[in-house]
């Protein structure tokens, strides 16, 4: 089929216009990305969301996958100025600078920038597979060569001291850490209830040294004493808080509100716990003696909590979609609240937190949606209303552009690409720090 001058002209202006647009729209990406990159730096989505991500899935309507993605391709590019000038300046699409912010670091952003102007987002595709193949192996020489040079030697020196020197491998050297830090508070609170007179000259705080050497000679105390068990999953991990019947139902109540052998909570935390926990009611005359102990009973019986996973699914805090949550009380059952699944909620445990402890309302209205405010009491919608836009939306994007000294037209992104054959392996070679040099030392 042979088209005529003038059709062919116009499919041609047609391209144009459609090419010019999407420089702009790329233009106005990188822009978002910035402002996505602030807000993500400032915090402005803790407002009850966790995360920068499941805001913008929540506020704009993008697929959480897609949020994440903006925000991880937003972060990567403070520190890659070349690649988010590009976008900005519609020379680069997102498609290519997304892929590329997966392997970019300052060093190495100037080629990558060349490939993303010389390639299509194909080209570049395959290229960044290459890359991230060739950190891949150096990662797995790196880490083998880690795992292989773990050692502890341990030794008697001739006073009779042990004396030891050792290397761990990044995760086991964290771990050690984390126990270390955890046995130092251990020895701390111990000190602190036990603190011998001002005047005594053992008194002296010991240095950091012999805080580690201490804190260490506990973990083996504390190994040997347990037999290298570490016990079932509920006795490691259940929370025992006493809590007084009248802070329950009013946390401006006085009354007791505690962790066992442990610290004062607030009222709002226990009643959160209280929401979805075992409960044993004990029952203490004037004098504070226990006289009557209940059996423990589930605040939500497992058939309920089956009915209520089944009909809400997911947490129920807007914006929210984590499937494993807590049991929320609308009307806390201290208060009256019947434990009923109309009166129930599921909440995920940052949410839950929220609606306790942060201020966060909820209430059931009277045709069962359930409405969400925020502390200062303004309503959080499920979907929010979609901001209002110029009338010609394009125009007004072009204006702008025009405005910040933007002159984007439909050969502003058009890749160097000239029809030949992607080399991807001599690419990379050419183009990886890792595989340059290892082509020199083959050499």
């Amino acid at each position: 089929m042979q088209l005529t001058a003038q059709p062919t002209a116009e499919l041609d202006r047609l391209g144009d216009r459609i090419a010019e647009l999407s420089a702009h729209l790329e233009a106005a990406t990188g822009r978002l990305l910035d402002l996505i990159r602030e807000f993500d730096a400032r915090r402005g989505w803790n407002t009850g969301f966790r995360s920068c991500a499941e805001w913008l899935a929540w506020r704009v309507g993008l697929d959480l996958g897609a949020a994440r993605e903006r925000v991880r391709v937003a972060r990567a590019l403070g520190t890659l100025p070349a690649l988010g000038g590009a976008l900005a300046r519609g020379e680069l699409s997102y498609a290519k600078v997304r892929a590329l912010t997966r392997v970019a670091t300052p060093e190495t952003e100037a080629r990558l920038l060349a490939v993303g102007r010389a390639g299509t987002a194909a080209h570049v595709e395959r290229i960044v597979r290459g890359w991230r193949r060739v950190d891949r192996l150096a990662e797995t020489r790196e880490a083998a060569r880690q795992h292989a040079g773990r050692a502890v030697h341990v030794y008697r020196d001739d006073d009779g001291t042990v004396v030891l020197r050792g290397r761990l491998t990044p995760e086991v050297g964290a771990l050690l850490l984390r126990a270390l830090d955890a046995a130092r508070e251990t020895l701390y609170q111990r000190s602190r209830a036990i603190a011998p007179p001002a005047s005594d000259p053992a008194a002296e705080s010991p240095t950091r040294p012999q805080q580690q050497a201490d804190a260490l000679a506990l973990l083996a105390e504390t190994v040997l004493h347990h037999e290298l068990d570490p016990g079932t999953p509920g006795e490691r991990y259940q929370v025992v808080v006493h809590v007084d019947a009248g802070v329950l139902a009013d946390p401006d109540q006085p009354g007791q509100s505690v962790l066992e052998d442990g610290p004062h909570v607030s009222a709002e935390t226990s009643r959160r716990l209280g929401c979805d926990a075992s409960r044993v009611v004990m029952r203490h005359d004037a004098d504070g003696k226990v006289v009557e102990v209940g059996a423990r009973t589930r605040t939500i019986p497992p058939a309920l909590r089956r009915a209520l996973l089944h009909r809400d699914r997911s947490c129920r805090f807007p914006g929210c979609h984590v499937r494993f949550g807590e049991g929320h009380h609308v009307r806390h059952w201290a208060q009256g609240g019947p434990t009923t699944l109309s009166n129930l909620a599921l909440l995920c445990r940052r949410h839950h937190r929220a609606v306790h402890e942060e201020g966060y309302g909820i209430t059931r209205a009277p045709d069962g949606a359930l409405q969400f405010r925020r502390p200062d009491g303004r309503l959080l919608p499920e979907v929010p209303a979609p901001p209002p836009l110029p009338t010609d939306p394009v125009e007004a994007l072009r204006a702008e552009h025009a405005a910040q000294g933007l002159r984007l037209h439909a050969r502003t992104g058009l890749a160097g690409w000239l029809g030949e054959r992607l080399d991807v392996g001599w690419a990379i070679d050419v183009l990886h720090p890792l595989a340059a040099r290892a082509s020199v030392r083959r050499t």
